[in-house]
């Protein structure tokens, strides 16, 4: 006897179970305090703007301090920021009417319940709805619908009790300001849980357990000519299962094991090997979830061609298998981590696949060609089109690939031989797509940054690019240039050239905030570092690599380039303001100089710094500054990590100093890059990176070149002489291409200097 499951009458069960289960609605209890917090940051924002107009400022300085209270009022009241209201309100002084009308209004409200859409919850009227505390997690069954409001009628009751509450002196643009206060602050606080809703629903469906009707030993199930109807079915597939004894646990321990062994040799092979593989976590959890994803497809897919072909007689399994897209997973890891993992990972794919596929080793040999084609065509893919044309190419490679493999089998010129061709093509053609619609999501969830994304970046139309060649133009252009340098560069030591170049744009992208504390932004003869300390100065130059890290995150720039401008600087010193501040503190100082208030409002919202910093308006020097230490003048680092980053902290040294020299020869020109290659060098700025001497040489060689094409002289074309005029120097003509005096005694300097950095680096 065996018994049968009574799959429409069990259906029908479970159907009306689910139909029974009720919604689930989230109850945020955080509403309930929406009154006290207006009231908090009403009276906090009432205090501090007496505070500011109590005091005659500079229209900047007044800006900045209300555009304080603005961030500090709305996050008391805890909603997003609307500048226009608050300007409103400030000129309306933070009238006590609206807060305490709103608050009454907002509180009566909140305590029925506000949806965000009545009309799902219309559909539960006479059935009731769930109600859950997202805090205690309590439950509480709702039958009057009815009784909550969506935002619309909530606005309405709100401007219903605000008319109640209002006196005669309640002027009408307060009204207003209290109306647009509302649609601030009034938000649903009973949310639909689609989730929860959908699982209660399933667990529902599961505790209806199977109806079994049983069948005898002996009993006949389908006679000879009756027409088969689904009884007759279910009886055959149980009576099939019960034949069936398969191995389950053995095969999947068995295939468990050969892919740890796999998967461990090619671990070790790449860590040691690959120049490109890391070993990190995030690589491996990507190669681990590739492979169980493309090995479930497989399995998928082999089982769907089992039925085609059951249902088809035109169609073999072996015919579909030529579709399946199994180069899918080698071009994605091709893309992410390189070309050497993507071998290896095509390699451990064909073998599990074509196990998957009853260990058919042509199978074998078809999957691992197209996925070895795949990841080559995409090695340096850095434009989505280059997915499509390779997939094209595997299409048509796999075309030959099962010619070769229908010849074996018998002739390949029959009608399912022309169907295995388009299936082969199609199987190809298919990785490419698909690929072009995951690589977005990878580089979502994973962080990957690819050739594709880094072309985007690069384009000078983005508007951080845009806004930092607004703001900071001098900035901007030193950017381009040290992007230049770098990509002349990379090639030649054997690294992400792309990468390199679109990290150098973005690399100071921090300096937007505060361009004119920077030099090569300052107009001639306004140095803002003049009225500050060093302490300060260097604070400030210090700041941009943290502002630049955030404005890469706003921006999503992806982790690659957030690394490299957090490490485009190192731990190096800044130097001349760490010799003004040991200079400062070397000689006694006047005790009777005082900052005048107003005259710097950076240094004044700074109470203590290090090494003799400013404490304050109106606050006396003291005559003894307490000790200058070096780490106050450092950046905090890390130091480069990777070759690109080392490569961007060079060429930014490299070309900031460019623009120091006086009449730039090339002898001077390489002078200058080995003396600061040396200095980088020998302050152990590039011990954590992979460059090597060979490749610092290298890297000097391409910068001089490229900095003394930049600098190459030209001719002078003389001005015509207006008559009466000798070819003497005019009073006010120009005489800058003139040598200055040490010129000569200075060149012999420099060649010893470019001698010595020579010999360190090993090119003499």
């Amino acid at each position: 006897d065996f018994l049968v499951e009574d799959k429409e009458l069990t259906k029908q069960r479970r159907d009306e179970a689910v139909k029974s289960s009720l919604f689930v609605y989230d109850f945020d209890r955080s509403g309930a305090s929406i009154g006290h917090r207006i009231k908090e940051s009403f009276s906090y924002a009432r205090t501090e703007l007496k505070q500011i107009l109590s005091i005659e400022l500079e229209p900047t300085l007044r800006s900045q301090k209300l555009g304080q209270l603005r961030d500090k009022f709305f996050d008391l009241l805890g909603s997003t920021e609307d500048s226009a209201l608050f300007y409103q309100l400030v000129k309306n002084n933070f009238s006590s009417q609206i807060d305490i009308n709103a608050s009454v209004a907002v509180d009566r409200i909140l305590e029925k319940g506000v949806v965000g859409n009545k009309r799902v919850l219309i559909t539960q009227k006479g059935k009731g709805i769930i109600i859950r505390d997202i805090d205690t997690q309590q439950e509480l069954k709702i039958d009057d619908i009815d009784r909550f409001y969506d935002l619309e009628s909530a606005l309405q009751y709100f401007n219903q009790t605000i008319e109640q509450l209002i006196t005669d002196e309640y002027a009408a643009d307060t009204f207003a300001i209290t109306e647009r206060f509302a649609k601030l602050i009034i938000n649903p606080n009973i949310t639909f849980n689609k989730r929860e809703t959908e699982l209660r629903k399933e667990e529902a469906k599961r505790s209806v357990k199977p109806i079994y009707f049983q069948v005898k030993k002996g009993e006949m199930i389908v006679r000879e000519g009756e027409k088969i109807n689904p009884t007759h079915l279910w009886k055959l597939e149980t009576e099939a299962k019960l034949k069936i004894k398969s191995p389950i646990l053995g095969t999947a321990l068995s295939m468990t094991v050969m892919i740890g062994i796999l998967l461990a040799l090619s671990y070790i092979v790449l860590l040691r090997k690959s120049i490109t593989f890391k070993g990190d976590s995030k690589s491996l959890i990507f190669i681990s979830l590739t492979l169980l994803f493309m090995f479930l497809v497989v399995l998928l897919y082999n089982t769907v061609a089992e039925e085609v072909a059951r249902g088809f007689y035109f169609f073999s399994v072996q015919t579909l298998l030529f579709a399946l897209p199994i180069s899918l997973g080698a071009i994605l890891i091709s893309i992410f981590l390189g070309l050497e993992v993507a071998i290896a990972f095509s390699l451990i794919l064909s073998i599990l696949a074509s196990i998957a596929v009853e260990g058919r080793i042509e199978f074998f040999v078809y999957f691992l060609v197209g996925s070895l084609l795949a990841a080559y065509g995409v090695r340096n893919c850095r434009e989505r089109l280059v997915l499509i044309k390779t997939g094209i190419r595997v299409g048509l490679l796999n075309i030959v690939m099962a010619l070769s493999i229908q010849t074996l089998y018998g002739n390949p010129y029959a009608p399912e031989g022309a169907i295995s061709f388009i299936a082969g093509f199609l199987g190809g053609a298919l990785s490419g797509v698909i690929a072009t619609g995951f690589l977005p999501l990878i580089e979502m969830i994973f962080g990957f940054t690819t050739d594709i994304k880094l072309l985007e970046l690069s384009s000078l139309d983005q508007p951080i690019l845009k806004e930092l060649m607004v703001k900071a133009p001098g900035s901007y252009h030193h950017s381009v240039m040290v992007s230049n340098m770098v990509e002349a560069t990379a090639e030649s030591i054997h690294t992400n050239p792309l990468l390199a170049k679109v990290s150098a744009y973005y690399h100071d992208i921090g300096k937007i905030n505060k361009p004119l504390y920077f030099v090569e932004n300052q107009v001639k003869g306004d140095n803002r570092h003049e009225k500050l300390a060093p302490s300060m100065s260097s604070l400030i130059l210090i700041s941009h690599v943290k502002d630049g890290v955030e404005l890469a995150k706003q921006h999503r720039l992806g982790k690659e380039i957030i690394d490299i401008i957090q490490q485009h600087q190192g731990t190096r010193i800044i130097s001349y303001f760490y010799q003004k501040a040991k200079e400062q503190s070397q000689r006694p100082r006047s005790s009777g100089r005082v900052l005048k208030k107003g005259n710097n409002s950076l240094a004044a919202s700074i109470p203590t710094l290090p090494g003799g910093a400013l404490k304050g308006d109106g606050k006396k020097r003291e005559s003894r500054s307490s000790p200058v230490k070096e780490e106050d003048f450092r950046y905090p680092g890390p130091k480069p990590q990777t070759k690109e980053a080392g490569l961007v902290l060079v060429a930014d040294a490299v070309e900031a100093a460019s623009r120091t020299l006086v009449n730039p020869t090339p002898a001077r020109i390489q002078g200058m890059v080995q003396k600061i290659i040396n200095n980088i060098f020998s302050d152990g700025q590039l011990d954590e990176c992979e460059l090597t001497l060979k490749d610092l040489n290298q890297i000097a060689k391409s910068f001089s070149k490229t900095l003394s094409g930049i600098f190459h002289s030209r001719i002078e074309y003389p001005e015509p002489i207006a008559k009466g005029e000798t070819n003497k120097n005019r009073e006010n003509g120009d005489s800058n291409n003139l040598p200055a005096p040490h010129e000569k005694n200075g060149s012999r300097e420099n060649k010893n200097e470019v001698k010595e950095d020579l010999k360190r680096l090993g090119m003499s």
